[in-house]
């Protein structure tokens, strides 16, 4: 029979009880994780359990090995947008983890024509939108593009989303507060493809003309119970972690 560790005491459990924080921005690079000695006692844990659960995190880059420091977080963690930023926010207020921040803010009223776009907001081609533009940084390095694009009926219920300035509160909490209308998310899915010149250049990334540079794409459809509300896309400069659940 296959072993089963009790609820909350196996070392996939411990692993991903750091995971979470790393990920949430509650630990930040350089941090500490707890002694060997304080994670059994948190967990109830074998020494075994809890050195199979840090090799885990150091496998997949999380953490890393300090000498008398112990276990420390990795300087390269994952890093986080689109809807795993909006589950940050809703775990701990935190719009940006430590030594993270964002630049290049960018608003703007356009005729969308890429057809993935259309199809996903039930536009037609030409049809007007309007676009959100950001780079993310962590350490002031840039590591992903996000753009969001609303579509008419969304921005009557969100007029902010027009105004060239940073969102205080999410699209989707003052649409559900306008409108009584639950926003719900679509799936969110990845592919490669090469880079555009506009990419490159706000990832600061120097390439000859001819280059094609691959990077990695996530895309996300938010909808209310009629129709379509937003469209998602965040561009990964490369070399960066992402995490995928």
């Amino acid at each position: 029979m296959a072993y089963k560790a009790p609820a909350g005491r196996g070392y996939a459990d411990v692993a991903a009880h750091f995971r979470d924080r790393i990920t949430a921005g509650e630990l930040a690079p350089g941090d500490s994780l707890p002694s060997v000695t304080e994670i059994q006692a948190q967990f109830k844990v074998a020494s075994k359990t809890v050195s199979r659960a840090l090799g885990v995190l150091k496998g997949e880059g999380l953490v890393t090995s300090r000498g008398a420091l112990g276990t420390v977080v990795a300087q390269s963690p994952l890093i986080i947008t689109g809807t795993d930023r909006l589950n940050r926010m809703a775990r701990n207020g935190m719009r940006y983890a430590p030594g993270e921040s964002s630049s290049g803010h960018r608003v703007m009223r356009r005729a969308v024509h890429d057809a993935e776009v259309c199809t996903a907001l039930d536009l037609e081609p030409g049809d007007e939108a309007v676009i959100r533009i950001r780079v993310f940084r962590q350490d002031d390095q840039p590591t992903s593009v996000g753009l969001s694009i609303y579509p008419p009926h969304t921005v009557a219920a969100v007029p902010e989303l027009a105004d060239d300035v940073r969102m205080t509160t999410q699209f989707d909490e003052l649409y559900t507060q306008r409108t009584g209308r639950p926003v719900e998310r679509g799936q969110r899915t990845g592919h490669a493809r090469h880079a555009a010149k506009d990419e490159l250049d706000a990832m600061e990334i120097t390439a000859p003309p001819s280059a094609a540079v691959p990077v990695f794409v996530t895309t996300q459809t938010f909808h209310d119970e009629d129709r379509p509300l937003a469209y998602w896309e965040d561009v990964y400069a490369p070399g960066t972690s992402v995490p995928m659940g």
